[in-house]
């Protein structure tokens, strides 16, 4: 079974259900699905006041929901899959305590959605697609209390982790359709600038794949 974690925020709930809609869609293989929802993580308390997300830094807080053992998958609630998640899932490197999207880009705007800030830096959006090898020995000092006192760019950069720890995916498996452009290739689309359900990103590249998936999500046969 794919144990994966979605990152939850109620300024756009939308998003994360037509993020799950589309992994149900392509999975070939059973997913146990977990919202990384604040008010749901009992164990752990936000005193971060940075980031433009609810789960900017929830999704550091994986390895300790799993216990500590097996594999889990963390991806940011403003995406969509396009190809079956059994395929990400088969990219699990035992040799690595994490595995993600090595981005080196510069961002095409200084504000994303709601007017957050989107600065540069090193290693941006690594951590929005993760495969967490939560069982790792590296990966034992990720504690709840790790995560609170750790600051964005320690988390963010996974500087507890030497670099041949963090493997790489392939870039189709966390495609940016608003900075990078169109990829019919892709199999993950993340709409890291703004989800398409906000009216100034309706119309990214890319975005009518998010509205039909909108659409899927709301479906009911009796309205035929």
């Amino acid at each position: 079974m794919m144990n994966v974690f979605i990152g939850f925020d109620e300024r756009e709930a939308i998003a994360y259900h037509v993020c799950v809609n589309s992994i149900i869609r392509h999975s070939s293989d059973v997913v146990a699905v977990t919202p990384l929802a604040l008010k749901n993580l009992s164990t752990y308390k936000e005193t971060h006041s940075d980031g433009s997300n609810a789960f900017i830094y929830t999704r550091f807080l994986v390895p300790s929901l799993m216990n500590y053992q097996g594999w889990a998958l963390f991806i940011d609630g403003d995406m969509i899959l396009r190809d079956d998640l059994a395929k990400l899932w088969a990219l699990r490197d035992e040799s690595k305590a994490v595995l993600c999207v090595h981005h080196d880009y510069k961002t095409r705007q200084s504000t994303k959605y709601l007017g957050s800030a989107n600065e540069d830096y090193p290693r941006k959006n690594w951590s929005s697609v993760v495969l967490w090898n939560c069982g790792h020995p590296a990966n034992r000092v990720v504690t709840p209390d790790f995560v609170a006192k750790g600051t964005g760019a320690q988390l963010h950069r996974f500087t507890w982790l030497s670099d041949d720890l963090v493997g790489e995916l392939p870039k189709v498996w966390n495609w940016l359709p608003d900075e990078l452009g169109e990829n019919p290739d892709a199999k993950l689309l993340h709409y890291t600038l703004g989800t398409p359900c906000f009216h100034e990103y309706a119309d990214t590249p890319m975005g009518s794949e998010w509205h039909r998936e909108r659409m899927l999500t709301d479906y009911c046969a009796q309205r035929d």
